[in-house]
């Protein structure tokens, strides 16, 4: 993946923050790990990706960030629905500005939401996801690139 395109998921991120919750997010400097690890908190909205790239785009982030993510877009309700409602929509936010980018060959499914860890989601061992650390407050979080 090159950077320019490494630049649009955390553009995209960054504008979601800004936007949607009002505050910044401060973004640490991406890094690259195996498939065989995966970056996790309490829940996680994955989009898979099909056409000329194929993989995965997810967002992670523990409960607390969530709680604070709904309360600032003014929901008070903060019980799990909600909550893996919001992180759903953080990563379908940021990958549908990243196909904006892309170009429409770059196509999302809708998000699928993990709560816990990822035992069940198999990414491809022959590539790396590039892990962006996010950090909200005190709180942090990660969106991970998995693209072939």
């Amino acid at each position: 993946m090159k950077e320019e395109q490494l630049q649009v998921f955390i553009e995209g991120t960054k504008y979601f923050f800004s936007t949607f919750a009002g505050q910044q997010v401060d973004v640490g400097v991406p890094y690259l790990i195996e498939n065989n690890t995966k970056v996790a908190f309490d829940y996680t909205g994955i989009i898979g990706i099909a056409g000329a790239r194929k993989g995965c785009v997810y967002f992670s982030a523990p409960g607390r960030l969530l709680a604070k993510l709904l309360q600032a877009l003014g929901e008070d309700d903060l019980e799990d629905d909600n909550l893996c409602d919001v992180v759903g929509e953080v990563a379908n936010t940021v990958s549908g500005n990243a196909r904006r980018d892309l170009g429409p060959e770059f196509v999302i499914s809708v998000p699928v939401i993990v709560k816990g860890q990822l035992e069940d989601i198999k990414l491809p061992k022959d590539i790396r996801s590039f892990v962006i650390p996010i950090t909200w407050g005190q709180d942090k979080a990660a969106l991970v690139i998995c693209l072939e």
